[in-house]
């Protein structure tokens, strides 16, 4: 039987995950597929993968394959700060503007169309593009929405000092936690023992990341552009649990998805028995 293959977002905010697993603090025998999010959304797709971090409208899209770990996730409880739009022009200014949003993004897309539309409407369009590439080519887009480290990058851009931050809009909006990823076991790999354990080792991970965030928040502060602080404030707006609030907030986004078209129907969340 081959090893259990995970997806790995390459992203800081799930180090407190991935860091007990990746430096053997908690023993396992995973095979890693690292990759941003649309990525490994198209490979667990493709059944190259066991168990993802995936997009939570890549699951609520094609939840029939999928199920959901029990209280694993990641979002944002306030400001998000890795997932903000940058424009060269305040909110108000913004009317029809076109924004360049990353490639490596599904879920933060759909919710800004959300927040443009539903929230605060802008008619915007849109296009995909990578966002540093344009910039370092001397393009200089209206608006940009950009996700993970290359968010946190150029949120102190001097040419793009407005900054709309989508975590913190949406709970401003709704008042609740938004999940931006779910970890998801493809249904035909859910009968194996060795993936049911591998969901416990994952979620023993996530409570090992929590009990020891100050610990994560000095590796962050070492090894990237953050400081301590910084790295404090960022880890602070995270959510990883999947309890009765996340869950309503994710349930929301569904109803608002289905509003905008950019899903067919709502699915039931079903979740793995381990």
């Amino acid at each position: 039987m081959d090893k259990v293959k995970v997806g790995r977002i390459s992203y800081l905010n799930v180090l407190p995950i991935y860091y007990p697993l990746e430096s053997g603090l908690i023993a396992n025998d995973f095979e890693f597929v690292y990759g941003p999010p649309a990525q490994l959304n198209k490979m667990m797709s493709e059944g190259l993968m066991h168990i993802a971090s995936n997009s939570s409208i890549e699951y609520l899209r094609h939840a029939e394959q999928y199920l959901l770990l029990p209280d694993l996730a990641i979002g944002s409880r306030g400001p998000v700060q890795s997932v903000i739009m940058i424009s060269r022009k305040p909110l108000e200014q913004l009317k029809g503007c076109n924004v360049l949003v990353s490639a490596q993004t599904h879920t933060s897309a759909a919710l800004l169309k959300i927040l443009l539309s539903e929230y605060i409407p802008l008619n915007a369009t849109y296009e995909t593009g990578n966002a540093t590439e344009r910039l370092e080519s001397g393009e200089k887009p209206e608006a940009i929405l950009c996700i993970g480290d290359e968010a946190l990058n150029l949120r102190k851009h001097a040419e793009y000092p407005y900054i709309f931050d989508l975590g913190e809009e949406w709970i401003r909006w709704t008042g609740l936690p938004f999940i931006f990823g779910i970890w998801t076991v493809r249904r035909d790999a859910a009968h194996r023992e060795d993936v049911k354990q591998a969901v416990r080792d994952l979620i023993r991970a996530k409570e090992w990341g929590q009990a020891n965030i100050e610990k994560i928040c000095e590796m962050t502060a070492d090894k990237t552009m953050l400081n301590l602080e910084e790295s404090r404030s960022y880890y602070d707006g995270l959510v990883y649990d999947l309890g009765k609030t996340e869950i309503e907030g994710l349930k929301v986004f569904s109803k608002y998805l289905l509003k905008t078209g950019q899903i067919d129907h709502i699915p039931e969340l079903e979740f793995l028995d381990i």
